[in-house]
């Protein structure tokens, strides 16, 4: 990873404000196979039981993502993946993604099985290709803290960014190819 000082760490309606706030952009690189998340906890467990997904669910990040669409300003990922998928993953890919890519947020598939591209085992968000955070996780997927950083390398990030968008395939083709 390129040297910058973190400035802070960032919680509550501080980080949320960065996804009220950004002006044109949010990316979001993520690279681990397992997420620790108290909030998708429940869920997670409906979904391992073969549950049917809540009416409703996610709609409020939905929400968020469609007054960013209808505002002109984008939010993508690139999520990397082994094979076989984990237990999280196949919840993201059946309950989480789709609706988000139906939303509007562009939503890329890196498969890293058997080759990786040169990107970071650092999860990050870059908002308006100026602003770095860093995301934290435990070899768990709890998440231990997010790092704002200070005097990033932000062509660095701007490489990874699009070196993850141009390998990666789009969420709804990748799923067709694999079912």
């Amino acid at each position: 990873m390129p040297s910058a000082s973190v400035s802070k760490t960032l919680d509550g309606d501080e980080w949320q404000s960065y996804f009220q706030n950004f002006k044109h952009s949010a990316f979001r690189l993520e690279v681990h196979q397992v997420y620790t998340m108290p909030l998708e906890a429940e869920t997670l467990r409906s979904f391992l039981a073969g549950d049917d997904k809540p009416d409703g669910f996610n709609s409020e990040w939905h929400q968020t993502i469609r007054g960013h669409a209808a505002a002109g300003r984008t939010i993508q990922r690139a999520k990397l993946v082994r094979l076989p998928l984990t237990d999280y993953s196949r919840y993201l890919f059946e309950w989480c993604i789709p609706g988000n890519v139906e939303a509007g947020e562009d939503y890329r598939i890196v498969d890293v099985t058997d080759k990786a591209p040169d990107l970071p085992e650092q999860d990050f968000w870059l908002f308006d290709e100026s602003i770095v955070v860093h995301l934290n996780y435990r070899s768990d997927g709890t998440q231990i803290n997010r790092e704002l950083l200070q005097d990033p390398d932000i062509g660095q990030y701007l490489q990874w960014r699009d070196l993850a968008v141009t390998v990666g395939t789009p969420f709804a083709e990748w799923k067709r190819a694999r079912t």
